[in-house]
């Protein structure tokens, strides 16, 4: 069997960054002594982080290695407390003391790990998941005691001894004994109960550059507007487009990252839902010319990457101790969270940028504009390099946080855009003809007029994508009934009129409503992949894993489908009264995907204010 080596050997001279001398021998060291199951990658672009190796066995589990060539003798590391309190690493080479806390391996490795697990592999078992994933440490050209003392308190809670096979720390003996159950204790495995090949394939998804010989890629099609927004810059850098649901915003986006990537430039895309990431990419692949360019790529949303610059300056303790100091419930905790993510976190972030190897980006792309603060978009100005990029793209149709008021003429010129107008999309490209015309007469009944982006017909669309419209006007006791049979319905179109399972989903804003809807449809049979999770973590996790290739039904909050389309939807309304609630029931109605083959969408709804409006559809029946 022959090993998978990314890049393969023959690159290593041509790589970006070249391998140090201890890399090499590290490199050496597991290519000869690792079995051939497991895959070997070096220096893989992480979505923006770079650890020095991954290792993946698609029946035994995952490992990330961060590598230091430091000789202890050359400077002496110590540890003392910094300007907030907390314990970091730190240096003096003779001349001065300075802290490379934003250099120590085992927070670096510790990142790594919990990233992998809790948004590459979001699929690991929730429950001892964590163990398929090892994060070790080596020092080629040092002693392993003296690495060992030196980072042993920064270790994560709870794995100093008990779990320390799944946290290594190496150094010159073990590399030149060939101690490979030293330097990588799991690599004795041959399987593990947490790990499998669907699982490997989803970590795979973010290490390897796309392989445009063995992918069928369609390219994006874009109208004439379209491409001139993804093909030009403004004279400042600064652009904002605005459309309606459907128009093309976030196809614009990865257009013009793809370009910017294959012109060999750095590109950040920020989005509010942490679940268009997948979509986000998917279309960047199919816009790019070069394959390796995906590298050039991050993605991320504005609160992660709050998280990420305040790591990169070795300010971790810092970031959480923001969150662990919140009140534990009521009212003063909504009121802190909300001080601390609009205020505290963008100006602290901000702080993290300034200090030295801030990590910056020839351009940084923003989607979901209209649900940002203009607190994050003036945080997000400091990752973009000087005459670099700025781009914001918004809906303020679609604003189900009411914060696109926020968005004033004169914030806006504050923000980097000097005069000038919004760049206009107007026709929906998304939606059946039928769909739009009642999604049309929804928003200009129930949404402010002033903010209302009406989505224009195609012209010559009208005949060629038929949708079945069904609305249900219910009492509340039997909405969940009635999500379940719509649910059910839609299954038996599947495998017709090329429908499959994975194209249902359920959209409802009521989370423990929509996790009573999959325990009862699962009593049916169907299995259901969902983000109703009560754990925050947990919920981050499985909306991560939302969209990796699940040939299942799914079920997720209308907040988290933002972006997103699909054929077949079940959409459940329990509230209708708050300017925000509406314009949630709009971007529902909006994520209906035309095809030429059919598009089905089915409404529950117990909001007594849209009865008179249900009415209207074609199908628009109570339950008898």
């Amino acid at each position: 069997m022959t090993r998978i080596i990314e890049p393969p050997l023959e690159d290593y001279k041509s790589l970006r960054q070249p391998l140090t001398r201890g890399e090499s021998i590290v490199l050496d060291f597991f290519n000869k002594r690792l079995s051939p199951d497991w895959e070997i990658y070096v220096q893989p672009h992480l979505n923006g982080l770079r650890p020095d190796f991954v290792l993946l066995n698609p029946n035994v589990g995952i490992a990330v290695f961060e590598v230091k060539d430091w000789n202890l003798d050359a400077m002496e590391y110590y540890r003392e407390r910094d300007n907030f309190g907390y314990e970091v690493l730190c240096a003096n080479d003779g001349e001065r003391r300075f802290s490379v806390q934003n250099k120590n391996p085992a927070t670096q490795v510790n990142r790594y790990r919990n990233e992998i697990f809790q948004l590459y592999c979001p699929r690991l078992n929730s429950n001892g998941g964590f163990a398929a994933v090892t994060a070790g440490v080596i020092f080629p050209f040092a002693d392993s005691k003296r690495v060992h003392s030196l980072l042993r308190p920064f270790l994560q809670l709870g794995e100093n001894e008990e779990y320390k096979a799944y946290q290594p720390i190496s150094g010159i003996q073990e590399l030149r004994n060939g101690d490979l159950c030293h330097v990588f204790p799991e690599s004795v495995r041959e399987h593990s109960k947490f790990m499998t090949p669907a699982l490997a394939d989803d970590l795979r998804g973010w290490l390897v550059e796309p392989d445009f010989s063995k992918t069928q890629r369609q390219p994006l099609e874009l109208d004439k507007n379209q491409q001139m927004l993804a093909n030009t810059r403004t004279d400042s850098g600064y652009r904002r487009i605005k459309g309606p649901a459907g128009s093309g915003k976030s196809l614009i986006l990865a257009a013009r990252a793809a370009k910017l990537a294959d012109e060999g430039k750095t590109v950040l895309i920020v989005t509010f839902n942490i679940t268009l990431w997948h979509y986000l990419r998917d279309a960047v692949v199919r816009g790019l010319k070069i394959g390796r360019s995906l590298q050039n790529i991050s993605f991320s949303h504005f609160h992660y990457w709050c998280k990420s610059v305040c790591y990169d300056a070795g300010w971790d303790e810092v970031y959480d101790r923001l969150f662990s100091s919140l009140p534990e419930s009521g009212g003063n905790r909504q009121r802190e969270l909300t001080r601390l993510l609009e205020e505290v976190l963008p100006a602290l972030a901000i702080r993290a940028m300034a200090e030295p190897g801030a990590q910056r980006y020839d351009a940084v792309l923003v989607d979901e504009g209209q649900d940002y603060h203009p607190s994050w978009w003036a945080a997000l100005r400091t990752a973009c390099k000087p005459g670099g990029e700025m781009v914001l793209v918004a809906d303020a149709t679609q604003d189900v946080y009411g914060t696109a008021k926020a968005w004033t003429e004169e914030v806006m010129t504050g923000a980097g855009f000097q005069g000038g107008r919004w760049a206009q999309l107007g026709v929906s490209y998304r939606l059946p003809p039928d769909m739009l015309n009642l999604a049309t007469a929804f928003a200009e009944r129930f949404l402010p007029g002033d903010t209302a982006d009406i989505p224009q017909q195609e012209q010559g669309s009208l005949a060629l994508y038929p949708c079945n419209l069904r609305w249900v006007q219910c009492e509340v006791a039997d909405a969940q009934e009635l999500c379940v049979r719509a649910i059910i319905s839609l299954m038996h179109q599947s495998g017709k009129a090329g429908l499959a399972n994975a194209d249902i989903t359920l959209l409802t804003a009521n989370m423990a409503f929509g996790e009573r809807v999959v325990i009862d449809l699962e009593e049916f049979g169907p299995r259901v992949v969902q983000t109703f999770s009560g754990d925050k973590r947990e919920q981050r996790r499985s909306k991560m894993g939302f969209y990796m290739g699940d040939a299942r039904v799914k079920a997720t909050t209308l907040h988290s489908f933002k972006g997103w389309e699909t054929r077949a939807l079940v959409v459940h309304v329990d509230h209708a009264e708050s300017p925000e609630s509406l314009a949630l029931i709009y971007a529902g109605l909006t994520r209906l995907k035309r095809s030429a083959e059919g598009s089905w969408l089915t409404v529950v709804c117990s909001a007594p204010a849209l009865k008179e409006y249900g009415e209207t559809w074609p199908q628009g029946v109570a339950p008898t």
